[in-house]
């Protein structure tokens, strides 16, 4: 196939009032009629498997009774005392491969209860109100925690120490709090500043004083904030990207799918924001799939999803995937990139090479497709960037930092949680989990 002999990479695609309507929310709340209804559905099980399945433990039969009679507020507390980023979850958790799968409607009807839109009811329902209203923070106990990241794991930490008593302080590089819930999600999931409203929310839990524009970037720093704070949690994420290792990476056209949709989030206009005439993205995570849609949504007139394995192992979930077709992504799977093709400094096509399975491992066969391209964005997975953890005393294992269980590192008094630690799915739930969790065990720490 030859390559167009320009790229066509430009703003404006579509008509200026269509943006709002292409990102709207892509799955509109339940009304209170519906939700009561779909509460109705629920046998209620003493063992709920839907509750073991979810990794925060939220009492998902208790919340959905509560739902059923009428009672919003005891709904949302019954959730958000086990996830205080509840809202959130409910909107971006793939609920199909966690307490959906295992629902008992689902195992005998093959019709899950709608959990996460229920969630997601009982939280908004509640949000007006001050969230010590719902959950009253324990007398203050004069300790002082440094929480380094507001991402989900430490926006969790932060609000449960503040809820145990503990003053915190939030350092972050940004000037907006949230980590990939403002800066890594696809905007149709997230519609209305949802993630802004969210943070503020969380911030009125106790005495939570936040500093952003802070990078941790040396060993020396965070021997500072040990010895300025009783104890210190570490939730950076991963900071970084992995590369592909082509020549012509460095192209115009070439790009991080993490920065493109944290571009598009925080792009206040769509038709300002350039995107190709045929996309190509790598990948076949989540992120492959937000950024392969919005492509296809700011007008887009092909996306090509290129991903070297096959559908069930793809990162992304079978909803995400199928979301993605329905809004004209094409999913190209047991293919990889082998060669970027540029021209004028900018990217014109991308070879893709066929990929099987020898003895287990993945080879290419030979066979070989160019598709035109005048955006390619690399979804591939990202790494961490702290290259001074060794020279702090911390430990790292597979590119993460190591902590056990409670999120305790190697060093004293400092716990870990969220993307940057090794081991659990990259996933916001478990974000949350970890932020819990390392919370009680400083909070035992400090007390003890």
């Amino acid at each position: 196939m030859t390559a167009s002999p320009a790229p066509d990479l430009r703003a404006g695609r579509l008509p200026a009032a269509e943006y709002a309507q292409r990102f709207a929310d892509a799955q509109p709340p339940l009304t209170p009629a519906q939700a009561v209804l779909e509460a109705e559905r629920c046998v209620y099980c003493h063992d709920a498997p839907c509750q073991t399945a979810c990794p925060t433990g939220i009492p998902v039969p208790q919340f959905i009774r509560r739902i059923g009679d009428g009672n919003l507020r005891g709904a949302a507390q019954a959730i958000l005392a086990a996830n205080p980023l509840g809202g959130m979850c409910a909107r971006v958790c793939p609920t199909e491969e966690l307490c959906e799968q295992v629902c008992v409607r689902n195992t005998q009807q093959g019709q899950p209860i709608a959990i996460g839109r229920l969630q997601r009811h009982a939280v908004d329902a509640v949000m007006h109100l001050p969230l010590p209203s719902l959950l009253p923070s324990a007398p203050a106990t004069g300790r002082h925690v440094a929480v380094v990241g507001a991402g989900p794991a430490g926006l969790a930490c932060a609000q449960q120490l503040a809820l145990l008593g503990h003053r915190v302080t939030v350092l972050d590089a940004h000037e907006r709090l949230g980590g990939l819930n403002e800066y890594g999600l696809a905007r149709y999931k997230t519609p209305g500043d949802f993630a802004q409203r969210e943070v503020a929310w969380l911030l009125g839990q106790g005495d939570i004083q936040v500093r952003t524009g802070w990078r941790l970037d040396t060993p020396e720093q965070l021997a500072e904030l040990r010895a300025g704070h009783d104890a210190v949690f570490l939730g950076i994420g991963l900071g970084d990207t992995q590369r592909l290792g082509l020549p012509g990476e460095d192209l115009a056209g070439v790009e991080d799918a993490v920065a493109f949709i944290a571009r598009l989030r925080q792009t206040e206009d769509l038709s300002t924001l350039p995107v190709g005439r045929r996309v190509v993205v790598i990948g076949g995570g989540m992120t492959a799939v937000d950024a392969a849609v919005q492509c296809k949504l700011l007008g887009a007139e092909q996306v090509t999803l290129a991903y070297r394995r096959g559908p069930e192992a793809m990162g992304a979930s079978v909803d995400e995937q199928r979301w993605a077709l329905q809004n004209g992504v094409v999913i190209r799977h047991w293919v990889a990139p082998q060669a970027l093709v540029g021209e004028g400094g900018a990217l014109q096509a991308v070879t893709l090479a066929q990929q099987a399975l020898v003895d287990g491992r993945l080879q290419p066969t030979g066979a070989t497709d160019t598709l035109p391209a005048d955006l390619l964005l690399k979804a591939i997975g990202q790494k961490l960037a702290v290259p001074w953890a060794a020279a702090a005393g911390l430990t790292t294992a597979a590119g993460k930092l190591v902590a056990d269980e409670a999120g305790a590192t190697a060093l004293p008094g400092v716990w870990a949680g969220g993307d940057c630690v090794a081991g659990g799915r990259d996933l916001t739930v478990w974000a949350v989990e970890h932020g819990k969790r390392a919370a009680q065990a400083i909070h035992q720490y400090l007390i003890g």
